[in-house]
C-alpha cells in the first residue's frame, strides 16, 4: 500500500436502467443489487481498502446523497465527501476531485472508479491495479483498464490499441476511442481482437491529470483552480463553479483527444452492471437459465428470466421467456430483455403519467 495513491469513487449517477429498484432517491450505487448484504459503494470501497489507506479515499456524489455515504462508509470523514450541487459529467467531478487531493499530497497518483461495478476475481483486479499505478508513477500517461469483449457489445464504448506497448505486454497505446457502436460495428469490433471494451476505470499522476486538464479542458480546471478545500469546501463557492461548469465527459474532454493514453488489458470478471441483462449475465443461474435474487419464488414453465422481489414476498412466475420481472414493493416491472433499454422511456413516462419514479 502506497500513500501517495488516492482513490477517487464516483458515486453520484441515478441508475435509471435499474428501475424499479433504482430510484433518484436511492440509486443503485446505494443498494444491495447482487444481494451479497452489502450495498454496490460498500463493495467498491472495500476493494481498494488494500491499495491505498482510507483516508485516501474520497467519494464524490450528489449533495442529496452525502448522508447516504457517510451512513455506508463510516470510515470516512466529512470532508472526503465531495458533493456536487449539480449533475455535471465525469470531467468536472474528476477536476473537482483533483483540487481537492492537491491541497492534500501534489505528488499522487489517483485511480478513478465507478461506485457501481461488478469485479468477480478481486485478487486478479488488484494485480491489475497495482501494475497500473507502478506504470503511472513513472510514466507521463493516462491509463485506462480495457476489457476483452466476450461478445459483440454494443451498450460499451470501446478501445482500440496500437501495436506499440509500454514496458508491459498488458499496457498499449491507444489508438482510437469509439462510442457505443451499433450490432453491424460491435461485430467488426469483437471479430478485429484490437478493440477492448471501456471500462471507465482510470489512473494517472495528478501531475498528468492537471496537465491534461490545461491543454483539453482548460475551461474547467480553471474554474476550480481557486477553490479552497480546507479546512471546508464553502457551498457557495461550489455552486458557483458548477453553475458555470459544461457538462461533459473526461471521455470526451480529454480521453480521446490526449496523445499519452494507454490501456491496461485486463480479465478480472466485470460489468458495470448497467442493465438488469448485464446482472443476470453474472447472476447464478437455475437449470433453466433462471435467475432468483430476492424473495420467495416459484417458475413454471419459465426460462432465462430474472426475477427480483422483496425478501419476504412470494411470487410465482409462470410461462415466461427471456424476462425481466422485478417488484421495488411500489412499483413492479415486468418486460422482455430485448426491450430494457426502453426502460428510461418508462421511468419519464411514469413521471409525467403520476408525478412520480
Amino acid at each position: 500500500m502506497k500513500t501517495n495513491t488516492f482513490c477517487v469513487i464516483m458515486a453520484g449517477g441515478i441508475g435509471s436502467r435499474f428501475w424499479p429498484l433504482s430510484k433518484t432517491e436511492t440509486p443503485k450505487q446505494f443498494l444491495d443489487i447482487l444481494g451479497t448484504g452489502k450495498s454496490l459503494l460498500r463493495q467498491t470501497f472495500e476493494r481498494f481498502a488494500p491499495i491505498c489507506p482510507a483516508e485516501n479515499i474520497i467519494v464524490v456524489t450528489s449533495g442529496d446523497y452525502n448522508k447516504m455515504v457517510l451512513e455506508q462508509l463510516p470510515e470516512l470523514t466529512p470532508e472526503q465527501v465531495l458533493t456536487e450541487p449539480f449533475r455535471r459529467n465525469t470531467a468536472p467531478c474528476i477536476a473537482f476531485a483533483n483540487k481537492w487531493i492537491e491541497e492534500r499530497n501534489p505528488d499522487a497518483n489517483i485511480v478513478v472508479t465507478p461506485a457501481d461495478h461488478l469485479i468477480i476475481n478481486e485478487s486478479e483486479f488488484h494485480k491489475a491495479i497495482n501494475l497500473g499505478l507502478d506504470f503511472v508513477e513513472t510514466n507521463d500517461a493516462l491509463l485506462t483498464l480495457g476489457i476483452k469483449p466476450h461478445r459483440p457489445e454494443t451498450g460499451y464504448g470501446y478501445i482500440q490499441t496500437g501495436k506499440d506497448e509500454a514496458n508491459n505486454e498488458s499496457i498499449k497505446k491507444v489508438k482510437t476511442f469509439t462510442e457505443k457502436p451499433n450490432a453491424e460495428l460491435a461485430k467488426v469490433f469483437f471479430e478485429s481482437g484490437e478493440f477492448f471494451w471501456n471500462s471507465g476505470i482510470f489512473l494517472w499522476s495528478l501531475k498528468a491529470i492537471n496537465s491534461s486538464f490545461e491543454s483539453h479542458l482548460k475551461e474547467v480546471k480553471q474554474l476550480f483552480d481557486p477553490l479552497k478545500t480546507k479546512p471546508a469546501i464553502e457551498e457557495k463557492e461550489i455552486t458557483d463553479i458548477y453553475a458555470e461548469c459544461k457538462n461533459i465527459s473526461i471521455d470526451y474532454g480529454i480521453m480521446e483527444k490526449a496523445d499519452n493514453v494507454y490501456v491496461e488489458t485486463v480479465n478480472f470478471g466485470w460489468s458495470d452492471l448497467g442493465t438488469w441483462s448485464s446482472l443476470y449475465e453474472y447472476s447464478a443461474q437455475d437449470k433453466e437459465g433462471n435467475a432468483v435474487i430476492n424473495g420467495k419464488t416459484l417458475l413454471y414453465d419459465t426460462e432465462g428470466s430474472i426475477v427480483n422481489v422483496p425478501e419476504d414476498k412470494i411470487a410465482v412466475v409462470q410461462g415466461l421467456s427471456d424476462y425481466i420481472v422485478v417488484d421495488s414493493g411500489d412499483a413492479l416491472l415486468i418486460c422482455p430483455k430485448e426491450n430494457e433499454q426502453q426502460i428510461r422511456q418508462f421511468t419519464n413516462d411514469i413521471k409525467t403519467e403520476f408525478g412520480r419514479e
